[in-house]
């Protein structure tokens, strides 16, 4: 057969020529061989045209009635942008990365099943500027919601899940104070942060979970920087993460596990701890980045932001003329203590910390170290000063260059009330 649909085998001239007679009125008319094929056309055409008519009389008809039975439904799904009715149910948590736009958080949130098309988020963003304060991090939503009902749950400070903020000083371990007021430290931070509820099943991390992880698992696959790895295994496993974590807030995915949460935030604070320039800046000032990082530690411990250049200087100066630290804070690290006072029980008593007995730098750095305290270690004031001591309530020190003029100086903070 040929793709016409005329078998070759055929003659089309006699086919045509018996062609059957179609009745019009009482009249037969013969469609003849001259022009029979345009003819034939020209007699088929208002049989097809009308065909075409009752065809579309039809399906008007068929949408009239399913618009009458439920035409609301197909005019949202094929007119409107698809949206699920009200605010959902059950829970799921989605994640907003750095520089998303309101369009990728859509796309997010359908990928999830949380809004039925991109679009049913973005439409009812639009009038809404709030949505350009949404941070990134993560969110716990419901599944199926309307993009309207979706706007306002991202935008409750309530779904934020997963985050965490580690101030200057913190430990890695709780403290408690003289008075009995504990603060929680980062691995008690990281653990609270990645709680979270789905569908009514609670999972934690628990700060012992993670001091194991961070004591066993090798450090580079925590996220540890390579600057920084050397020293880290060689440190004391319930220490080796001191000082990695800088000030500031951090992410975690709820339900991760513990190697998962440390490296999530490790390697967030690498790349802060690089933008602070202790990197190119620790060559300049002699030093390895980890031991200028364990330098501004102490100097984050021991002084408010105005005396940290002048106490990072009676430190280079102390480790350059090789005089012991005698730092409280260090004799105070490993006690968990956050106090200002030692006794001296604890100063006469040995350890990898006790910088009144050792020479030297403690082997890790003993707290995060803001980006003031860094910039201090890397440009410390000039001054030919050895001691401190903390001489206003205020937390301002004074500093001396003999020993008479220190004494000097704790008579006076002693007269002040400050310690």
């Amino acid at each position: 057969m040929r793709r016409d649909g005329v078998d070759p085998a055929s003659p089309v001239d006699s086919a045509v020529d018996r062609a059957s007679p179609e009745g019009v009125g009482d009249e037969t008319v013969r469609i003849g061989a001259v022009g029979g094929r345009r003819a034939a056309r020209e007699a088929a055409r208002p049989r097809r045209r009308g065909r075409r008519i009752v065809i579309a009389v039809v399906a008007l008809a068929l949408l009239l009635g399913v618009v009458a039975g439920g035409g609301w439904y197909l005019y949202h799904s094929i007119v409107a942008t698809p949206d699920f009715p009200g605010d959902g149910a059950g829970d799921v948590v989605i994640q907003v990365h750095d520089g998303d736009t309101t369009s990728q958080i859509g796309a997010e949130l359908a990928r999830s099943g949380v809004v039925a098309v991109q679009a049913s988020f973005t439409e009812a963003a639009a009038d809404n500027d709030r949505v350009r304060s949404v941070q990134p991090g993560y969110y716990k939503m419901r599944l199926r919601m309307s993009g309207a009902s979706a706007v306002a749950l991202m935008l409750d400070p309530k779904s934020r899940v997963g985050q965490l903020e580690i101030r200057g000083g913190v430990q890695l371990d709780d403290t408690r104070a003289p008075d009995g007021v504990v603060t929680p430290g980062v691995l008690s931070l990281i653990g609270q942060a990645s709680c979270t509820t789905v569908d009514g099943a609670e999972k934690c991390l628990t700060a012992d979970a993670l001091r194991t992880a961070m004591a066993k698992t090798d450090p580079a696959q925590l996220g540890v920087p390579d600057w920084a790895l050397e020293r880290v295994a060689k440190a004391p496993p319930n220490r080796r993460l001191e000082g990695l974590l800088m000030p500031g807030r951090y992410d975690v995915a709820p339900g991760a596990s513990a190697v998962d949460a440390l490296h999530a935030v490790l390697t967030t604070s690498a790349d802060r701890i690089a933008a602070t320039g202790l990197l190119s800046g620790a060559s300049k000032v002699g030093m390895s980045p980890y031991d200028v990082l364990i330098l501004a530690s102490l100097v984050e411990k021991e002084s408010i932001t105005a005396d940290m250049p002048r106490v990072a200087r009676v430190i280079y100066n102390r480790l350059g003329a090789g005089q012991r630290l005698e730092l409280d804070t260090t004799i105070n690290y490993p006690l968990d203590v956050p106090s200002l006072y030692t006794s001296p029980e604890n100063r006469a008593k040995p350890g990898p910390y006790n910088t009144y007995l050792n020479t030297g730098l403690p082997p890790t750095p003993i707290a995060p170290a803001g980006s003031d305290a860094v910039a201090a270690a890397l440009a410390p004031a000039s001054g030919s000063w050895m001691f401190f001591v903390i001489c206003e309530k205020d937390g301002t020190s004074c500093f001396a260059d003999t020993f008479a003029q220190h004494q000097a100086n704790v008579a006076k903070a002693r007269a002040n009330g400050a310690f």
